[in-house]
Order: structure tokens, then C-alpha cells, then sequence
């Protein structure tokens, strides 16, 4: 796949730092609430942008809302913080920092499994892809690692990003937020490389898109309109995080 435009947008991204502080905050402030709003909504969370926003900058609740979908919010927020911790303190990716990242994810809503891998053997609704027994998940995510670290350094960090995002959610290793937790692991591997993070769209056409090319790399094995299509959130990112410091 070429990525020219993507790396061309990168390079003038790097030539603007270091950011300005202010300019990074604001940043933060809006991609930590479009990142949590897409990524729960694309689970089914009910609860729009600007709710969203205000339950995380103002801590309200909203009526009418499940607890659920506000924990949601609250608990994507402090996984972003741990991502972004690990990203700064130049943590290596490891399985303890996965089952963090879903801890983080679950925690209050299904503590039993929040940071555990499932114990039990799952089919994922309107998918023709069957995850593999839950007896080898231990074996299977030990190999999600290592093929993270021989491959790290000799792919492009967008394709690294986008299969490890598929490869973990074709192990489908947890019962529930397998979705958020691939997302939250793509962005910390684009950030480790000095990228924005990049946010999947909830948006409709998005999230079947994102399905579609995500069954077609499970099902038949072909994973470039994958990470084309990651390619292009990575590229919007870039392109809005130029245009907001400049």
C-alpha cells in the first residue's frame, strides 16, 4: 500500500514541533471526547457527542440514560489516560498492558471479566468468523505479541497499527469490549510512532464500512481494504490536527 500522502502529512506535522501547549490541549479535550463518543457508538452507546462531553467535562448525568452507557464514557476516558501514559513513558505493548487497556474499558460494568481473557466460546453476531476456543487464547495472544515485536520495527506504522487492530479482534480474546479495546491498541501503536490518534467514525456508512472490511479480512484473509480504510481515518487525523495548529 502506499502511503506517501500519509507520510508527506506526518513530516509536516513533525516540522511543527514542539506544539503549542495550548493547541495540544485543545486537541486532547476534543479527540478524548470524539474518540469515546464514536468508539461507544459504534457498541450501541445511545448517549450523542455533546452528552458525551458533558459527562465527561462536567461529570452530569444524563436522564433517560442507562448507567451503563455513562460508565462507558467515564471508563474510555481513564483507558485514554493509561494509553497515553504508556505511550509517554515509552512502555513496551505487552499482554499485562492489554488486559489493562479492558479492565479499564469494564471496569464497574462486568468486573468478573474486566481484564480477563473469556472463559467461554463466542460467535459474533452478523459474522461469518468463528474466534477461536477460549482454551487457546493464552497461546494466541502470546503470538499477537510476538508478531508485534518482529514486525514493529520493519512495517509501516499504519499497517502495524491496523493488523494488530484486526489480529486482536479476530482472537476476540475477552466476552464483551473487544471493540474498544482494539481501538484504544491501534491508536497507542500510532501514537508510540508520533501520530494523532485516529478515530473510526459512528457515523452510518462508517461503522458498516468499518464491519464490511473487517469481515473481509476475517473471512477471506484479504486485509488491505482494512488498512486502507484505517489509512483514511489516520489521513483526516493528520490533516485537522495540521490544520489546528497552524
Amino acid at each position: 500500500m502506499n502511503f506517501n500522502r500519509i507520510d508527506q502529512l506526518k513530516r509536516e506535522l513533525d516540522a511543527l514541533r514542539p506544539l503549542p501547549p495550548a493547541a495540544v490541549k485543545n486537541l486532547d479535550e476534543v479527540y478524548r471526547v470524539e474518540w469515546t463518543f464514536n468508539s461507544n457508538a459504534i457498541e450501541g452507546n445511545t448517549l450523542t457527542l455533546l452528552e458525551t462531553k458533558f459527562v465527561l467535562e462536567e461529570g452530569l448525568t444524563i436522564g433517560g440514560k442507562k448507567l451503563r452507557e455513562h460508565f462507558e464514557v467515564v471508563n474510555h476516558s481513564a483507558a485514554i489516560n493509561y494509553v497515553q501514559d504508556i505511550v509517554k513513558r515509552d512502555v513496551e505493548l505487552t499482554e499485562y498492558v492489554m488486559k489493562s487497556i479492558h479492565y479499564l474499558v469494564l471496569k464497574g460494568i462486568d468486573d468478573e471479566n474486566a481484564g480477563q481473557y473469556r472463559e467461554i466460546n463466542v460467535m459474533i453476531s452478523g459474522s461469518q468468523h468463528q474466534p477461536p476456543h477460549y482454551a487457546v487464547l493464552p497461546e494466541k495472544m502470546g503470538q499477537l505479541i510476538e508478531w508485534y515485536n518482529v514486525h514493529k520495527d520493519n512495517l509501516h506504522p499504519v499497517s502495524l497499527a491496523a493488523e494488530f487492530h484486526f489480529l486482536f479482534v479476530y482472537i476476540h480474546p475477552f466476552a464483551d469490549g473487544n471493540g474498544r479495546t482494539a481501538r484504544l491498541l491501534k491508536n497507542l501503536i500510532l501514537m508510540k510512532y508520533g501520530f494523532p490518534p485516529a478515530i473510526v467514525k459512528a457515523a452510518s456508512a462508517d461503522r458498516l464500512r468499518y464491519y464490511e472490511v473487517l469481515e473481509t479480512a476475517s473471512v477471506k484473509g484479504d486485509l488491505e481494504p482494512f488498512i486502507e480504510f484505517i489509512a483514511g481515518c489516520v489521513e483526516e487525523s493528520l490533516t485537522r490536527y495540521i490544520g489546528a495548529v497552524k
